[in-house]
């Protein structure tokens, strides 16, 4: 079993900076495959970023160059670094952990991005 906790989301202005942080409390494994998602009001959940094992990374068109995931297996956390956000950015961003065919998700954290 895997409990992930979020933090690091908040209110910012357009061009902004913010940094999303995952802790796990059970062990993560190199194998694991780390993921950040997001869902905007009316709107479906989507996969922003994820990493690999080896650290191969994937990003949604709309964030590349603009977002980095990263992971630390020997502290078990995870990141999203967000960097020139937007207004469509604005969404509950959820961290996620896939081992095998199971998903552990954290309970979300808020991001606004507004001026």
């Amino acid at each position: 079993q895997v409990q992930l906790v979020e933090s690091g989301g908040g209110l910012v202005q357009p061009g902004g900076s913010l940094r999303l942080s995952c802790a796990a409390s059970g062990r993560i494994f190199s194998f694991d495959t780390m993921g950040w998602y997001r869902q905007a009001p009316g709107k479906q959940r989507e996969l922003v970023a994820s990493i690999r094992s080896g650290g191969a990374t994937n990003y949604v068109d709309s964030v590349r160059y603009r977002f980095t995931i990263s992971r630390d297996n020997g502290k078990n956390t995870f990141s999203l670094q967000m960097n020139n956000l937007k207004t469509e950015d604005t969404a509950v961003y959820y961290c996620n952990v896939h081992r095998w065919s199971t998903d552990y998700w954290g309970q979300g954290t808020q991001v606004t991005v507004s001026s």
